[in-house]
């Protein structure tokens, strides 16, 4: 029944996706109703994930920045899962478009509570502000590290007044401005998400529990909040987030109102979402510059041949031998780090060349999680920075 189901969604994929004669560039903007109908065409029904994951618990990954910098051209195509980490690496990446896949509708809907507050906010410290709910600071310019302004609103009190005005104001921009037609279900999404925000703060973190029944006290281990996340550096001590410098805040502020970072719903494993996003970006003759996959496919390792579907669905994209995987592996899963040896950080960040895996999926030399592992690797530290870099 499953391959019954399968081979009919694929068809109705290679309809709705049928090439045109002569393939469309990228566009430089999507309208809102261009953006609002892609989410629908590429996304399929939301799935299961046991934790919220409002924001990463992934501290290293920040390593890998200097190495696709170097490796990848600006202009290509990003693909990403999760909520915010893929920012940082949207305006390392410049990418002509961006499109994150998640399992859970939720965690589109986060990203659209993102998009509205960063189109709303002209810089880092205005964005922080609407995004917690605390009034801005005084004393912070343009030129405020991460370290310095993430502390400023760690001390900020939170406000219940600025909360209902911000919360309004978000939901009247995607509905009143650009016209998505949210559901009654989505807007309560955002109200969730929005509360672990402005209840959490800036210590928000992956653990963070909203007293959901059998969510509260899930997980234990402690996890790095959103204020580390963002003051952390590269492997060398450059901040290199999308909340480092002003420059990096406005390529994904233009990006975002230019409607070209796109939530969609997707199971990896599924039978529609990244084949869809495969058939789009042949249609725009475009390639696939890196695929952020977070650990997803650890737990597609544990569910049958779900890893052979993900990977079968990978390989229905636009590829080059630059296409790269960018995955976080973590130590409390048994690994130890992949460069020592030895129980390093949380997790470590590690890149492999996307097409090297899925020839070695067709030589069968991919059985377990930890073969993919063993592709991958992290790069190794180049020469420090310029002082006034760091």
């Amino acid at each position: 029944m499953r391959t019954l189901r399968r081979v009919a969604a694929l068809a109705a994929l290679s309809l709705a996706f049928a090439a045109p004669a002569r393939a469309q560039s990228l566009p430089t903007r999507l309208s809102d109703d261009e953006f609002w109908r892609l989410i629908g065409e590429l996304s399929e029904a939301g799935g299961y994930f046991r934790s919220d994951n409002f924001v990463s618990n992934e501290t290293t990954f920040q390593y890998v920045v200097p190495e696709l910098q170097k490796s990848h051209p600006a202009g290509g195509v990003y693909l990403g899962v999760g909520p915010d980490q893929n920012f940082t690496y949207i305006v390392a990446l410049k990418p002509r478009i961006a499109i994150i896949t998640d399992i859970r509708r939720q965690n589109m809907i986060e990203h659209l509570m993102y998009k509205a507050a960063i189109e709303m906010s002209p810089t880092r410290a205005d964005f922080l502000s609407l995004l917690f709910s605390r009034p801005r600071p005084t004393g912070l310019a343009d030129t405020t590290g991460a370290p310095v302004l993430l502390q400023a609103y760690l001390a900020a009190s939170a406000d219940s007044v600025l909360y209902r005005k911000n919360l309004q104001a978000i939901k009247d921009h995607l509905i009143g401005r650009h016209k998505f037609a949210l559901s009654a279900d989505d807007l309560a999404s955002i109200t969730y998400i929005y509360d672990a925000f402005f209840g959490g703060g800036p210590d928000l973190n992956y653990s963070f529990s909203t007293g959901r029944q059998g969510r509260a006290g899930y997980f234990g281990r402690r996890m790095p909040s959103y204020a580390e996340l963002m003051a952390e550096t590269d492997a060398l001590g450059m901040h290199r987030s999308y909340l480092a410098t002003e420059e990096n805040y406005r390529i994904l502020r233009e990006l975002e109102m230019n409607n070209l970072i796109v939530p969609i719903v997707g199971d990896f494993a599924g039978d529609k979402a990244l084949r869809a996003v495969g058939a789009y970006l042949k249609q725009h003759n475009a390639t696939v510059t890196a695929f952020y996959t977070s650990n997803v496919e650890q737990y597609l390792f544990q569910q049958a041949d779900d890893w052979k579907h993900f990977f079968g669905n990978v390989a229905t994209l636009p590829l080059d031998p630059k296409s790269t995987f960018i995955r976080a592996v973590f130590n409390y899963m048994g690994f130890r780090d992949p460069v020592s040896g030895t129980p390093g950080p949380r997790s470590t960040t590690m890149l492999s060349s996307i097409q090297d895996v899925l020839k070695a999926v067709d030589d069968a030399k991919i059985q377990t999680y930890y073969d993919v592992i063993q592709l991958s690797t992290a790069p190794a530290p180049g020469a420090p920075p310029p002082p006034e870099q760091r």
